[in-house]
């Protein structure tokens, strides 16, 4: 929704908060109606006040039983009033807590969206816990200032407005020396909120560095105990714990100077007030009254309780537009895998696979793929073989369009894949991993990734194509078994039959792209991933990242890649006969373990 605007200081940011508002602009204006109505209704009370203590209590030229009748309907007033107060102010709560869920959760859909359609590339270069800070606590903050602060902001700004009103309308010359003090008061909470906004960003930044470590440790820990590195992370851990105890440290010494000036300041103008009020009652100017000076010291408590309340929210604003700058940059993320303006039909996705003189780097000029050139025939199996680093797995990620090529061209069907649509390109594509993921629900749902045009019996007759079947029936449940995180429970060989049946289910028509799907299991788990892999590429143009000497042996063609140049292509008998590179790679395929 807000995705063609740019990052933008504070009042930008701001705006763009006001903007997911405009869809509720009815329930703001209510809202608004609201708090107008709340102010005048406080407000009046102290006018009350003064009227009861001016003209029943003090005014003894009239007769006792008319300043009772007057002090019975000026007090029923009062108590109207403050009751009609009080119920206005919940009403107003509640609207204000809708609204702000309302749009929080039109923000939280627009950087998931967001996340969704990102390439690949910004996940390579962004920690996951830089990203999980900015999708979850990120907004989080921004929840409890929509939520509690912008309308409560404006509450206590009508609230302020109202009292000084107010004030003027009951004694001109004691509000203006009230009003004196207020631009110090003011000048002094303006520089603190300067101060809490850099001391805000400093921890959001330094709170993403943490998560982004303990993300990467908690992942990692095998590894960490392996290697008897739990001192190492546990310093490195600390020293970023440390870093962001200084930034929070630095927010609350800051922070902690407002009350002290709010309560500074509420008692300079108690004794503003009494001072002048005082003075001219004493004089008996004639220019006040006692009322007057009774209504004015409660319109003191009055006025700095909202202006105390302001300065709680200016410390949220600050937190929320650190956390603002964030979201907003990330949703601002521009896509550098674009769509076509006008994509071609998915029925062009078919036939003939071509890589066009093809460089491509995920680094500046770090080629990966050096003017990469081959071609894939439709119903082909295609093998590429090549050392680690070569650029096999980037070749399958082009064809996708994970990622797009600096240089040449990734063409089907005589078509540029930067031609169609995403969505309708990988819906024809099918891929296998080597580290297949799991995710936390059913075996179901993760064989039909909650496809609703997938039946139980469509799931299980590509679990029985893909021989996932069997384990599946094993397993407590079937296909109601609720799988943890990654799948745990699971050996490899499962999650890889798992993850063929997934793709099996979504049905990739025309291309299927397998990445070293049978690297790392045993040998009797390969006899079954084999015969599912003759069924999954039967009539399907695939090509094959594979370790596996079978899988070379009944390739249709073999592609040997070699510091991202294609140094050699042909059949295996072909290739063998030649000798060269791709005969060293074989024999040290035949002298592995995984052959």
């Amino acid at each position: 929704m807000m995705q063609n605007m740019k990052p933008s200081p504070k009042s930008g940011l701001a705006r763009r908060l006001l903007h997911y508002s405009l869809p509720y602009w009815r329930g703001m204006l209510l809202s608004l109606i609201l708090i107008l109505t709340l102010s005048a209704m406080i407000n009046y009370l102290p006018v009350l006040i003064k009227r009861i203590t001016d003209s029943c209590l003090l005014n003894y030229e009239i007769a006792v039983d008319v300043r009772l009748k007057q002090l019975t309907q000026l007090s029923g007033l009062y108590l109207i009033l403050a009751i009609g107060g009080h119920f206005t102010r919940y009403f107003q709560g509640l609207l204000t807590a809708w609204l702000g869920q309302r749009i929080i959760y039109d923000i939280r859909v627009d950087l998931f969206k967001k996340v969704m359609h990102l390439n690949q590339a910004y996940f390579d270069r962004t920690p996951v816990g830089a990203l999980l800070t900015r999708v979850t606590s990120d907004t989080d903050r921004l929840q409890r200032f929509v939520t509690d602060g912008v309308v409560g902001t404006v509450a206590d700004v009508f609230m302020l407005a109202s009292i000084m009103v107010y004030m003027l309308f009951i004694n001109v010359q004691v509000a203006l020396a009230l009003f004196t003090a207020l631009p110090l008061i003011f000048g002094a909470l303006f520089f603190i909120n300067g101060r809490l906004r850099n001391a805000n960003r400093q921890i959001r930044k330094r709170q993403a560095s943490l998560n982004a470590l303990l993300q990467e440790d908690l992942v990692g820990m095998t590894t960490i105990q392996l290697f008897n590195r739990e001192l190492v992370a546990q310093d490195e851990f600390m020293a970023r714990n440390t870093d962001l105890r200084s930034a929070y440290f630095e927010e609350v010494r800051w922070f902690s100077l407002y009350f002290p000036v709010i309560e500074g300041g509420q008692s300079v103008a108690f004794l503003l007030i009494l001072g002048t009020g005082g003075f001219l009652l004493l004089n008996n100017s004639g220019l006040i009254s006692l009322g007057v000076l009774i209504a004015f010291l409660t319109y003191i408590r009055n006025f700095f309780r909202p202006l105390g309340s302001l300065s709680d929210k200016a410390g949220m604003f600050q937190m929320a537009m650190a956390s603002a700058e964030r979201v907003f940059a990330l949703i601002d993320m521009p896509n550098e895998i674009t769509e076509p303006d006008k994509p071609l039909p998915s029925e062009e996705i078919n036939g003939t696979i071509e890589f066009r003189n093809v460089w491509f780097a995920y680094q500046d000029e770090n080629w990966v793929l050096k003017d990469l050139s081959f071609v894939v025939q439709p119903g082909q199996v295609i093998a590429i073989v090549g050392a680690t680093g070569a650029g096999k797995s980037t070749i399958v990620n082009l064809i996708g369009r994970f990622y797009d090529v600096q240089r040449g061209s990734v063409r089907i069907n005589g078509h540029d894949v930067r031609a169609f649509g995403k969505t309708d390109l990988r819906q024809h594509l099918g891929y296998v991993f080597q580290d297949p993921f799991v995710f936390a629900g059913t075996v179901a749902d993760n064989i039909s990734l909650l496809n609703p045009d997938l039946s139980r019996d469509d799931l299980i007759s590509a679990a029985k194509t893909v021989n996932a079947h069997g384990f599946i029936s094993d397993i407590p449940d079937g296909y109601d078994t609720v799988l943890n995180e990654r799948g745990e429970g699971l050996s490899l060989g499962q999650k890889q039959l798992l993850s063929m049946a997934r793709t099996l289910a979504q049905n990739p028509k025309l291309l299927f792209v397998l990445d070293e799907a049978t690297a790392s299991v045993d040998t009797a788990t390969e006899v079954l991933i084999q015969d599912a892999l003759s069924k999954l590429m039967h009539n399907r143009t695939s090509i094959v990242i594979a370790h596996r000497l079978s899988t070379i042996r009944h390739a249709d063609r073999i592609l040997v890649m070699r510091h991202g140049e294609l140094v050699d292509a042909g059949t295996h008998d072909e290739l063998m006969l030649r000798g060269g590179y791709y005969r060293q790679l074989y024999e040290l395929l035949q002298k592995s373990p995984n052959k």
